[in-house]
């Protein structure tokens, strides 16, 4: 359904464009073709279609769009949070003071007696 409306967007998209580079605000454009007395359609129903064809073309792009965004595929079957959440859950608290280490852990099991020094008898 998502590559059905992705298309149709994109057909509208040309269309829109087509429409929109074919018209002129002075008059010049397209209408400017049938100014014959002949013609069956004349030079304001041109215009008039044109402009009645850019609204709907434009409305049906915004309408194909909200479609669009509402089915997109969602992975079910994979991690249920996004990639986002999981950084935010993983992230480092920048309040928390860190722990350094004050002395290095000594590698020789000594006793209190042993740890005696010439400062502590001054």
């Amino acid at each position: 359904m998502y590559i059905l409306i992705t298309i149709l967007i994109f057909i509208v998209c040309i269309l829109l464009v087509l429409i929109v580079l074919v018209q002129n605000s002075k008059g010049g454009g397209l209408a400017s073709n049938f100014q014959s007395s002949g013609q069956v359609m004349g030079v304001r129903k041109t215009t008039d279609f044109l402009e009645k064809a850019t609204w709907t073309l434009a409305a049906l792009l915004l309408v194909l769009a909200i479609a669009g965004s509402a089915s997109i595929p969602r992975n079910k079957a994979g991690v249920d949070q996004s990639m986002i959440q999981e950084q935010i859950d993983n992230a480092i608290d920048p309040t928390t003071v860190p722990n350094f280490p004050t002395a290095a852990p000594t590698t020789n099991t000594q006793t209190s007696d042993d740890n005696y020094t010439d400062e502590d008898n001054q």
